[in-house]
């Protein structure tokens, strides 16, 4: 009798070793917390559901956020206010931290491979998590291949430079076509069917509507594993929504808090935000005529200083492209050839 009972004990305590371990994985696959964890101290949950309708579903998002912004949600007085930044940052840490320590959590990024050998070379292993990456140049130079082909590769393992999670892809001009992932997806020998499940749409038809996918993007992003975000393009329907200059400032003031939001679903998630531009030509008088390349990127410096790595694409002869770092805080500025073909991006292969 007594050994049985000594039996079924040590049965219990290897579930419960079982079921923290379990946990403790948890906690590490996921960098963010739940905002249910503010719950308590004079937090209802009726508190926490209206910060989630304004996209705000993690503690990091509370944690972020200014007293003002959190203040202008209908039904949270200054004191509530108070409170929720006060709780939140006893569970985030924001204060100073050692060179050493940020070393160390960098060598942690996750670098999703572009498909091309060469073009991952360029970007010293891929495009990396938690930063925004902006691809610009003119039409026909593979922005939207190069989006569609990080769809299917973030789906990869680790080991075969991939981020093990889902995308969530926001379209602005139509350009999302499914078929080609399909393609994609067979020369990585992955389930089409899968691949195509684990890719989130969304057409986005005014600015408006474009920063309003965000909120439900978080939502989604707190639920499931998700390694990339793709905005293709970013800064498509500001020139139609704002015009001339007298609308200027209200422009980039949107698009700094469209911006501004990624950013922040970048540091909570640790997705990889790919984000795509249009150019437009310079029109600098005589400065274009000692420039080889009178084209440039729209959004002006609120576009500039919010993106970490800026890569400029132009055509070369056939099916080859010309990635160049335009700007980037660790890669150095130099340039790659890649290929664009039916199943993705590719090294460009000389006919």
């Amino acid at each position: 009798m007594a050994s049985r009972q000594r039996q079924e004990e040590e049965e219990v305590d290897v579930e419960n070793e079982q079921q923290q371990e379990e946990e403790e994985e948890e906690e590490e696959e996921e960098s963010y917390l739940s905002i249910n964890k503010l719950e308590g101290n004079g937090i209802s949950a009726a508190d926490l559901k209206k910060l989630q309708e304004q996209g705000l579903n993690t503690v990091q998002a509370v944690a972020f956020t200014t007293k003002k912004t959190l203040t202008g949600i209908k039904g949270i007085s200054e004191q509530k206010a108070d409170k929720l930044l006060a709780e939140a940052k006893k569970l985030v840490f924001m204060g100073f931290r050692t060179a050493t320590d940020i070393n160390k959590a960098r060598s942690e990024i996750i670098q999703i491979t572009t498909g091309s050998k060469e073009f991952d070379s360029l970007l010293d292993g891929g495009i990396e998590s938690g930063s925004i990456t902006e691809i610009f140049g003119e039409f026909r130079t593979g922005k939207t291949q190069i989006c569609h082909t990080l769809c299917v590769t973030c789906q990869l393992g680790y080991s075969q430079g991939g981020g093990e999670g889902r995308a969530l892809y926001i379209d602005t001009e139509g350009t999302f076509r499914p078929e080609r992932l399909l393609a994609i997806a067979e020369r990585y020998n992955l389930n089409g069917e899968h691949v195509l499940d684990n890719v989130s749409y969304a057409r986005a038809y005014n600015s408006d509507h474009q920063l309003e996918l965000l909120v439900q993007a978080s939502a989604m992003m707190s639920e499931s594993r998700y390694a990339l975000l793709i905005v293709d393009s970013a800064t498509a329907l500001y020139r139609t929504d704002y015009a001339g200059r007298g609308e200027l400032a209200d422009r980039q003031k949107h698009l700094a808090r469209f911006l501004r939001t990624l950013q922040r679903l970048a540091d909570e998630f640790g997705v990889a935000v790919v984000i795509t531009n249009q150019v437009v030509a310079s029109v600098d008088g005589a400065g274009g005529m000692f420039n080889p390349d009178p084209k440039k990127p729209i959004g002006g410096h609120i576009m500039a200083h919010s993106s970490t790595t800026r890569l400029s694409l132009r055509k070369g002869k056939g099916e080859m492209r010309i990635c160049k770092i335009y700007d980037s805080p660790s890669l150095p500025e130099s340039e790659k050839p890649f290929g664009i073909y039916s199943d993705g991006i590719s090294d460009y292969k000389e006919q």
